[in-house]
């Protein structure tokens, strides 16, 4: 079992409810033993893009939600939905507040004497702001590589060989290029200073990280279709991305490491007989064919000793 943590503040994204490769069982076991007081949905919980497309809604994706909502009511989790451009039908309701949960467009964060400046991140990607029909195309060729992903994944499972995100490899060159040419982390750092922030928070490109630009920190919370991550606050203020893969093997050695403990250790549950030694008399076994009474005890009396009783004599008559 996943050990339990709470912590201040959770931050999540890029879950894409609704298609095919979101990992929604994944983010609803560690919800359930990562809480926190205040979790943060950073944009892409929704995938509306691929919901008006081929997108299929499941029923752990709904045990998500639901989740989330019960976070909220039992244990007085406060949660913040901020919308991206694959939830971008939340754009008619922003900003809304129900009872613990609020959904708005973005969020300034306080931790201690910090404020962090908490987007999705798609408004300063130009590609998408000024060409959505290029971002969708970008959206199809993505869908398509984690599905050429996954087939070459099971090949490489049936000959023994481990896991190798083919994916992760050219996303990860894709997206830097479209960092590159957008400026996307320095845009979003600019906006952090302008707003008078000590760092920014987002998501959209898939790739956690936790950097410093001069004075302003930069954080990516990741994605829950590969990276399977989160940003985590502690009380003190510190931040750290935390992988569901580690939490896992974590796990994995735990019950190694019971087993091998009970291996160690077997509970006998059988009677432990004793050793009789051959031709000497056991001084602390009783005799067979000596009757003994014990008796009864009361509080406060010592154990009494067991001593035999004494055969009762029998007066003989004879009869006349």
């Amino acid at each position: 079992m996943l050990k339990r943590n709470h912590y201040r503040t959770i931050v999540i994204s890029d879950l894409h409810l609704g298609t095919k490769n979101s990992r929604a069982k994944e983010v609803f076991r560690f919800l359930k033993t990562n809480t926190c007081d205040i979790l943060i949905l950073n944009g892409d919980i929704i995938d509306g893009w691929q919901l008006k497309k081929s997108g299929k809604w499941k029923k752990r994706h709904s045990r998500f939600l639901k989740s989330v909502i019960n976070m909220s009511s039992t244990l007085n989790t406060r949660v913040i939905y901020i919308k991206g451009n694959h939830d971008d039908f939340l754009d008619h309701i922003v900003p809304f507040t129900f009872g613990n949960i609020s959904i708005l467009r973005d969020y300034i964060h306080l931790s201690g004497n910090k404020r962090y400046y908490i987007t999705h991140g798609d408004i300063f990607d130009t590609i998408t702001t000024n060409f959505r029909w290029l971002a969708s195309l970008g959206d199809i060729g993505y869908t398509l590589l984690l599905w050429l992903n996954k087939v070459y994944n099971n090949q490489r499972l049936r000959k023994g060989l481990p896991y190798h995100s083919l994916s992760k490899i050219i996303k990860y060159k894709v997206k830097t290029a479209v960092s590159f040419i957008s400026g996307f982390e320095k845009e979003l750092v600019k906006i952090a200073r302008i707003k008078k922030c000590d760092g920014v928070i987002c998501g959209h490109i898939h790739t956690p990280a936790i950097s410093k630009y001069d004075n302003i920190t930069y954080m990516n919370s990741g994605d829950w279709v590969e990276s399977l991550s989160a940003l985590v606050e502690d009380y003190f203020g510190n931040w750290d991305i935390i992988y569901y893969s580690e939490l896992m093997n974590d796990e994995k050695v735990a019950k190694i490491n019971g087993q091998q403990n009970r291996k160690l250790h077997p509970v006998t549950t059988e009677p432990v007989q004793p050793e009789f030694l051959s031709g000497q008399e056991q001084p602390h076994l009783r005799p067979a064919n000596v009757e003994s009474e014990a008796p009864a005890l009361s509080p406060g009396n010592k154990t009494p000793e067991f001593t035999p009783k004494k055969a009762k004599q029998v007066k003989s008559e004879s009869i006349v």
